[in-house]
């Protein structure tokens, strides 16, 4: 058994949480187990949770230019993804697969989340901070210029 709590204060986006918030999004998430080569999300569909990977590897699938995905980016445990999915009701950017059997995510739904920050308006400030924090940096490195030039 994976011990949610723990990766959870580890997470960026969970930083300045108080325990007590900390158990509270634990009591809002939903456990779900994948084998290799499942899809955990498809490109395109509507965003709804945000997911914690406590075990395993899952592959960030990306659509190329003539339409066939190929992996990005993999994530492992202690990573999120879907964060996203707690700003907007937009569709997913991304496919996601299970890499390894057994793959253990937790996912938290916007619905709870937004239910949980209206009754913790501490709670939501931080996690949006953090979210906002962390989208802010990977738009500023998105397009840093590998060259050199200065």
């Amino acid at each position: 058994m994976h011990d949610l709590r723990a990766l959870m204060v580890q997470i960026e986006l969970f930083r300045g949480l108080t325990e007590a918030q900390i158990d509270k999004l634990v009591a809002i998430s939903q456990r779900e187990v994948y084998p290799a080569n499942a899809t955990i999300l498809n490109h395109n569909m509507p965003g709804d949770n945000l997911y914690i990977i406590v075990s395993g590897e899952v592959a960030v699938l990306k659509r190329g230019a003539a339409g066939q995905f190929y992996p990005a980016l993999y994530l492992g445990e202690g990573q999120i993804f879907g964060e996203v999915a707690l700003l907007d009701q937009g569709t997913r950017s991304a496919a996601i697969t299970a890499v390894q059997a057994d793959t253990v995510v937790y996912a938290l739904g916007r619905q709870a989340f937004d239910a949980l920050c209206q009754s913790d308006l501490a709670l939501g400030f931080h996690v949006m901070r953090n979210l906002a924090l962390d989208l802010a940096f990977k738009l500023r490195h998105r397009n840093y210029d590998m060259s050199g030039d200065v």
